[in-house]
């Protein structure tokens, strides 16, 4: 899995960087398995299975009734790195609700390039407030903040804690929390 998500990483900094053409995440993640099949890593057979993995992932417990109520009540929009493939796969195995989803194909480029959060910023309704960078990444939310998001940093396993100087408008111990906090 480590060998995987590096090689997503650096391909994802190499379009970042402009060294290379923009290709969605179900292409970086066919990339990485053939490569690791190439290292003797992971066995040819393994590649068609988990080459639609991602669009399989179980939700963390507390996301769906979260997403449910924070959509009863706020707009609510997703903003991955994961392609428009993924995420229409994702919500369909995991009954995650969102009003609008937008994926790094729709920038063109992946977070933290701050392309994708002005994306965010111009789907926003006219006349609403700033909208949220929800995360478990602080790398994500400080990159959010830089573009003009308000931020709320809510834990993870496998997340990337805040540091001691950052500052974000709201923390929250899991999404459910996070909806009170938001409650209009």
């Amino acid at each position: 899995m480590d060998a995987w998500l590096a090689h997503v990483a650096e391909r994802e900094d190499e379009i970042i960087a402009g060294d290379t053409a923009f290709v969605p995440s179900h292409v970086l993640d066919a990339e990485a398995l053939e490569s690791l099949v190439g290292k003797g890593v992971l066995p040819a057979a393994a590649v068609r299975p988990l080459s639609s993995a991602s669009q399989l992932l179980e939700p963390w417990p507390d996301t769906v009734e979260a997403l449910t109520r924070l959509s009863a009540d706020v707009p609510v929009a997703g903003l991955s790195n994961a392609s428009r493939r993924v995420l229409t796969g994702l919500r369909g195995s995991s009954g995650m609700r969102w009003h609008q989803v937008l994926s790094a194909e729709d920038a063109n480029t992946y977070k933290p390039d701050p392309a994708i959060y002005r994306l965010a910023l111009s789907v926003t309704p006219v006349g609403t407030p700033t909208p949220y960078m929800v995360a478990a990444h602080a790398w994500d939310l400080r990159a959010a903040a830089k573009a003009g998001l308000r931020t709320a940093y809510v834990p993870r396993p496998g997340g990337d804690p805040p540091a001691a100087d950052d500052n974000f408008d709201l923390y929250a111990d899991n999404l459910l929390q996070l909806h009170s906090k938001l409650r209009p």
